[in-house]
C-alpha cells in the first residue's frame, strides 16, 4: 500500500519459553531422495556415533510438505541400528498431520517442534534447507538453541542442497561429550552464540559429478552462514578458488571420468596444505570434507581468522 514500508520478515523466536516452538514455517519444498548425499555421509561417517549411543535418537528438523526424506533417513539409519528412533519435527501443524500415515512407531514418528527440538535430546540432528530461508543473523542463535539441546557427544548437521539433491553443502558441528552447558563456538562460557562461519567443525561439499563443470558451482548451495561470504578475502572464496585451480590442473584425468578428475583435485588440495578429511573411497562419491575453518598445514592462521576445531572424516 502506498506510503507504507514493505513488510519485514519476522525473526525466529529463539528466546521463547520452554512450551513454545522456536522458529518459523519454511516453504517446505522437498522430493524423494533429495537428501541422499547427506544421508550417505551420515551413514558412512557417523555409524560409530550411532552405534555407541545408549539411546539412538535422531531428529529430522523441518522435513517440509512431505515426510518422504524423513522416512528415507529412518530406513537408512535402521540398517545401522535397528532400534534407532527418528523423529520428524515441523512447526506447521498441517504438515505434522499429513505425515502421520507415514509414521512407524516407535521407530519413526512425527511431531510439532522447532529449534527447541520439542524437548528431545537427540544424538544427531539433520537440519537441511531450513536456515537457508532465514536471515543470516538468525543462524547463530539457531545453532546455539540446537546445540544446547543436542545430547552431549551429539552432532548437528546443517546445510543446503538443490531441489533434486545433486548438489549439497553442510556443516557438521559437535556437541562436546562432557555433560556441560558449553557448546562449540560459545564465547567462553555457557551456551551463547556460536559463530557458524568461523566455528563449524567441518564443511562437506557433495555433487553429482557428471553435471558439475567446476567445484565453485557448489557456491550456490553453501550453508546460509557462508553464502554471502563467497567474496575475495573470505576463507570460503579462497578455498573454492583453490579447488577450481586444482580442478583445472586435473583436466588430463577427465579422460578417465569425472570421479578421477574430482579425486585428483582433492588430492592436489591436500598436497597444497588444505585440511582435507577422509580418504579416496569417499572422494570418489563426489564428496570432500574440510576441517572448518580451513587452517592450511603451511600456515599458522586460517585464510582470514582463527577459530573452530578439527573435523570429522568424510
Amino acid at each position: 500500500m502506498s506510503g507504507t514500508s514493505p513488510a519485514r520478515r519476522r525473526e525466529p523466536r529463539l528466546a521463547a519459553g520452554r512450551a513454545r516452538t522456536l522458529g518459523l514455517a519454511t516453504r517446505g519444498t522437498t522430493a524423494p531422495n533429495r537428501l541422499r548425499r547427506v544421508d550417505r555421509w551420515i551413514v558412512g561417517t557417523q555409524a560409530a556415533r550411532l552405534r555407541a549411543a545408549a539411546s539412538p535418537l535422531v531428529v529430522d528438523l523441518g522435513y517440509g510438505s512431505s515426510p518422504v526424506t524423513t522416512v528415507e533417513l529412518y530406513q537408512r539409519l535402521s540398517r545401522l541400528r535397528p532400534d534407532v528412533r527418528v523423529v520428524g519435527l515441523e512447526i506447521d501443524r498441517d504438515r505434522v498431520a499429513a505425515a502421520a500415515p507415514a509414521a512407524r512407531p516407535p521407530g519413526l514418528v512425527f511431531a510439532r517442534g522447532g529449534f527447541e527440538l520439542a524437548g528431545l535430546r537427540p544424538v544427531l540432528v539433520r537440519a537441511m534447507n531450513v536456515l537457508r530461508q532465514y536471515e543470516e543473523a538468525a543462524v547463530a542463535p539457531a545453532w546455539a538453541a540446537l546445540l544446547e539441546r543436542i545430547a552431549p557427544g551429539g552432532l548437528l548437521v546443517e546445510g543446503t542442497c538443490d531441489e533434486i539433491g545433486r548438489r549439497a553443502c553442510w556443516f557438521a558441528v559437535d556437541r562436546p561429550p562432557e555433560a556441560s552447558s558449553e557448546v562449540p563456538g560459545a564465547p567462553g562460557g555457557p551456551v551463547g552464540t556460536p559463530r557458524p562461519r568461523r566455528q563449524g567443525r567441518t564443511l562437506t561439499l557433495a555433487a553429482h559429478l557428471p553435471s558439475l563443470a567446476r567445484p565453485s558451482e557448489l557456491a550456490e548451495r553453501l550453508p546460509k552462514s557462508l553464502i554471502a561470504h563467497n567474496v575475495p578475502g573470505e576463507d570460503v572464496h579462497t578455498l573454492l578458488a583453490a579447488f577450481d585451480d586444482a580442478w583445472r590442473r586435473g583436466a588430463p584425468r577427465a579422460v578417465f571420468g569425472p570421479r578421477q578428475r574430482w579425486t585428483a583435485a582433492v588430492e592436489s588440495l591436500r598436497a597444497d596444505g588444505w585440511p582435507v578429511r577422509g580418504t579416496r573411497p569417499r572422494w570418489r562419491l563426489g564428496e570432500v570434507t574440510f576441517a572448518w575453518p580451513p587452517v592450511r598445514a603451511d600456515a599458522d592462521v586460517t585464510v582470514t581468522a582463527p577459530g573452530g576445531r578439527g573435523g570429522h572424516d568424510g
